[in-house]
């Protein structure tokens, strides 16, 4: 049915950098060669149309039920097709509850990327949601490790099986059972595309224990750390992946939980108000207006200026780090530095591979 099979994947902490060897060993041990091939912030697209008995398949992170805009911008720059096939696999927040396996959602992450290689003449034979361990350290401790084997050994299988499927030439749109719960969160993917990655990129810093080893700065696959003041500072291009924090050998990345749950309150909540009541003192905006259309004037005002206070914020919390106590302080008020906290790498050999 085909003649070789490239997969090009991006991963943070190696789940769909895992499920893209996975897929490359069981295509070589059908005698099929695999190529896999990382997407990162250099990484060049090809520049001339595949053969048409080559396969062509994407394994990515799910952000925010979204695809990660590094894999969007690199398939919109992808040559044009006429009728390559290809697969593209996802990998979601995936828990264990006793023996229970719940899986995680994907929103847009799928769909996306597949209506723009279809807009450029590519076949999709393959829609596979894969349940890999959640990695979102900002938010939970990484799992125990006996969790996390029994489910990547769960979804080495479920991985198996899919491409056996597709190298026989069938088509798998497992993504398809989960559609209607795609669509019901997608709008929850475009707030996180349009605003809540841009919010969470300022929540990370390096602490005290931080040594200056510079490991997150060369590794971030979007090159989105730079070194400001002599500490790593986290731009707009950061999407979340986790590999900085899941990778420091300190342990030094951490999420300021208390000091940005406070920054947030005031953006969103309480300067929003006191703005509207200076407004309608000054007689800025009438009275009557705020009284008939106040939910609509304190949304306006709430994404007008909460966004502003964020970034604002955090750009006077990295300038204030500089002093030890306040460093002490808001490292001491994040859940991430506990050691109950645990980080996440992927287990396995892949991740010692290109």
């Amino acid at each position: 049915m085909f003649k070789n099979i490239i997969i090009y994947f991006f991963s943070g902490t190696g789940n769909a950098k895992t499920a893209a060897h996975w897929i490359a060993e069981k295509a070589k041990s059908q005698g099929l060669p695999a190529e896999v091939i990382r997407i990162e912030k250099h990484t060049p697209v090809p520049h001339t149309r595949f053969e048409e008995n080559t396969l062509v398949g994407f394994c990515f992170p799910t952000h925010g039920f979204n695809t990660p805009p590094i894999v969007i911008d690199f398939i919109r720059r992808f040559p044009k097709s006429k009728g390559t096939k290809i697969f593209l696999l996802n990998t979601r927040a995936g828990m264990k509850l006793s023996k229970l396996f719940t899986p995680g959602m994907s929103g847009t992450a799928l769909w996306w990327p597949a209506m723009m290689l279809w807009s450029i003449g590519y076949a999709c034979i393959g829609f596979q949601p894969l349940d890999l361990p959640s990695n979102w350290i900002s938010v939970h401790p990484g799992l125990r490790k006996k969790v996390v084997d029994s489910i990547f050994n769960r979804c080495r299988k479920i991985t198996d099986r899919f491409t056996e499927k597709l190298l026989d030439g069938k088509r798998v749109y497992q993504a398809f059972w989960g559609l209607p719960v795609d669509i019901l969160i997608s709008p929850i993917s475009i707030l996180y595309y349009l605003f809540g990655r841009f919010a969470l990129s300022k929540t990370y810093f390096a602490s005290y224990k931080c040594n200056n080893c510079d490991k997150c700065i060369k590794d971030c696959p979007v090159g989105a750390i730079k070194l400001v003041d002599k500490r790593p500072f986290w731009t707009y291009k950061c999407e979340s992946c986790m590999h900085c924090m899941n990778y420091c050998p300190e342990r030094a990345i951490e999420t300021g939980h208390a000091f940005f749950i406070f920054l947030w309150w005031l953006a969103f909540s309480i300067i929003p108000v006191l703005i509207i009541d200076v407004l309608g003192n000054y007689g800025i905006i009438p009275e009557d207006t705020i009284k008939t259309g106040y939910k609509y004037i304190y949304y306006g005002v709430q994404f007008g200026v909460g966004m502003w206070i964020i970034f604002g914020g955090y750009g006077l919390m990295h300038f204030l780090m500089r002093f030890k106590w306040i460093n002490y302080l808001i490292t001491w008020t994040s859940l991430t530095r506990f050691r109950f906290w645990r980080r996440y790498k992927a287990p396995g050999r892949f991740l010692r591979m290109n």
